[in-house]
């Protein structure tokens, strides 16, 4: 006789079928889960509250600005030459840029790491003793930004200029003499700061957020004056001469801080020069123009290359259509006066 086969009723393969059901449930939302946990760590992907960036700048900029300060006093510049600019002028490298970006970078990189850090100095010494930052926004931002918004750390570029003007610096021509932070997101500068050590002034602003400066009360459009490097004066010259004719005013000066801060109601004791346009005709480094690209756009004004085109501070570190900076007037009217840079002749 056969044996008999073992027969299950419905009721057992519906409690065989549910039991199977939920270990494959369980096993798979423990399988995604893991994966989404993974994703939520992976580098890059944490989100970072712009108002803290802020405050972090301003305090970056402020210990470079003591190392600048600390460097001039104890006379120990050591400055040199690294190299010639594409038009041949030195660029010259100090203790106190070396010192400076030391305690900028490793403060930002110490309290983000995640972030994208670009400096004018390629000197990556880690400076042990720097701790992250304590994230304590100072009252005076709070007051001024009383709402944040966040952005994920890999959309974040930070530009740093841990000495502007190094060559006045080294002249001891200290009021052109700045240290400057820049944030931009997707590329658009929306946090800039600009530190004057040896004045004891910071400017900050943040796009759609606030500043601690202001635009002027008038600015002349017609008949601008017009602010251009030291160390480029013939061409400047030559190219707002032709723009706004042979009798515009023309101020040199060094640093691309001091130059936007011209553009600014800051009191003379802090920054002597006024103007009210911004020229730069040859090539320019995006860490001496995104904080003050940034902080125009926070008062409403705008910084372009000379041909109108928005600046983009995804990654690459230099810029080759110069720069127009204004606030307070008309942008576009300025832009139709800009003349071919070629048919410029230098004097």
């Amino acid at each position: 006789m056969a044996p008999m086969g073992i027969r299950l009723s419905p009721l057992g393969v519906a409690v065989f079928a549910l039991l199977t059901v939920g270990v494959l449930y369980h096993f798979y939302s423990g399988f995604l889960a893991g994966k989404m946990a993974i994703f939520r760590k992976m580098p890059g992907s944490d989100r970072i509250d712009l108002r803290e960036m802020l405050a972090l700048s301003v305090e970056a900029a402020i210990r470079g600005g003591e190392e600048v300060k600390r460097v001039m006093e104890e006379g120990e510049l050591h400055g040199k030459s690294k190299g010639k600019t594409k038009e041949g002028a030195d660029e010259m490298l100090t203790n106190g840029d070396l010192q400076s970006h030391r305690k900028m970078y490793n403060l930002i990189k110490n309290t983000f790491p995640s972030i994208q850090v670009y400096s004018e100095e390629h000197d990556t010494t880690n400076v042990a003793e720097i701790a992250p930052w304590d994230h304590v926004i100072p009252k005076e931002i709070l007051d001024k930004i009383t709402t944040t918004e966040e952005a994920f750390s890999d959309s974040i570029t930070v530009w740093i200029d841990p000495l502007d003007a190094t060559q006045e610096y080294t002249e001891k021509l200290l009021q052109y003499v700045t240290t400057m932070v820049c944030v931009a997101v997707h590329g658009k500068p929306i946090i800039g700061v600009i530190h004057k050590p040896f004045a004891d002034f910071t400017a900050w602003a943040m796009v759609h957020g606030g500043s601690n400066v202001s635009v002027r009360k008038s600015y002349n459009e017609n008949n601008p004056k017009v602010i251009i490097s030291r160390s480029h004066t013939g061409t400047g010259k030559a190219f707002a001469q032709k723009a706004f004719g042979n009798d515009t005013d023309i101020g040199v000066a060094g640093g691309a801080g001091y130059k936007v801060l011209s553009l600014l109601s800051i009191p003379d004791d802090k920054q002597p020069d006024h103007a009210d346009v911004y020229l730069h005709v040859t090539n320019i480094k995006k860490w001496d123009i995104c904080a003050g690209n940034a902080v125009l756009e926070a008062l409403g004004g705008q910084m372009t290359t000379l041909q109108g085109n928005t600046i983009d501070y995804t990654d690459s570190e230099l810029n080759e259509g110069g720069i127009l900076a204004s606030i307070g007037v008309s942008h576009k009217i300025l832009l139709g006066k800009m003349p071919d840079v070629k048919s410029v002749k230098t004097q």
